[in-house]
């Protein structure tokens, strides 16, 4: 059901698709991060600016998967 839903607010809502798309391009930065073997004082303060970006997207996504959700309930409890 969760992963229906995510599929199809891809395909119908674009902030999700944006948000979507950042998240993964925020990951990706991480990651080239997280292949180092020391980060530099500014490239430790990247790494925790990227994450807590990350998870703001990550929290407004599941805002929106939420009401989706309660709006598929709502529409379906009054049909």
């Amino acid at each position: 059901m969760a992963e229906e839903l995510k599929d199809r607010l891809l395909e119908t809502n674009q902030e999700y698709r944006e948000l979507v798309s950042k998240h993964h391009s925020l990951d990706d930065q991480l990651q080239k991060l997280e292949t180092k073997q020391y980060l530099s004082d500014t490239e430790q303060l990247e790494e925790v600016t990227l994450k807590k970006h990350k998870l703001q997207l990550k929290d407004r996504m599941e805002s929106l998967l939420r009401e989706h959700r309660q709006g598929t309930d709502a529409t379906s409890v009054s049909a």
